[in-house]
């Protein structure tokens, strides 16, 4: 009969929900395995068993926020209307903020950087960043000059994503998201 596991995908989950947590509000340097596996209701040796160490933990909270997007981006169809589709993602990329505002502050706040090395890379080299500059060279018919587009077109959605979620936006911010990425985001594609 095989043995039962005792650290199951369900513990390492809540406590990859519960170090994003941490690690949001107060960053990576905020992050104990003992604290954690408390607030998880574990042990600190169940955190060492899924993770290996405070740092492998440290990076799996990056990896998995950075996952969640990839996943979430990779749900918008790609179809024959590339405005479309270029829309498609500021609502996936809201809606992961959103679902999951943790893993976002973890991937874009200034508490979660450095999650790995310390370092941080530009984020233009990131492949959900590639998504958003594909889509808006689909948009443009021209891939030579879709770097700086997308990077506006990130910096509206990020913006209001980011007052969204601090609670600074009346009322209406579904209706209002779509119109302001509609309206600001065709000016930033006219450049």
């Amino acid at each position: 009969m095989a043995r039962p596991r005792v650290h199951d995908d369900a513990l390492r989950a809540r406590l990859l929900e519960e170090a994003s947590a941490v690690v949001a509000t107060a960053g990576a340097v905020a992050l104990t395995v003992r604290d954690l596996a408390v607030r998880a209701g574990t042990s600190p040796s169940a955190v060492y068993s899924l993770f290996g160490s405070r740092e492998d933990l440290v990076r799996a909270v990056g990896d998995e926020a950075f996952a969640r997007f990839a996943q979430r981006l990779a749900t918008v169809p790609r179809t024959a209307d590339p405005a479309a589709d270029l829309l498609g993602l500021g609502l996936a990329y809201r809606e992961n903020a959103l679902a999951d505002p943790h893993f976002y502050r973890v991937m874009f706040g200034a508490v979660g950087a450095g999650l790995q090395d310390g370092t941080r890379g530009p984020a233009t080299a990131s492949a959900t960043f590639l998504v958003l500059r594909d889509a808006v060279a689909r948009v443009l018919g021209d891939e030579t000059t879709a770097q700086e587009p997308a990077l506006g077109l990130w910096a509206l959605v990020h913006g209001l994503v980011e007052l969204e979620l601090d609670g600074l936006l009346p009322d209406g911010a579904d209706q209002r998201y779509v119109q302001v990425l509609r309206a600001a985001g065709q000016g930033i594609l006219d450049g």
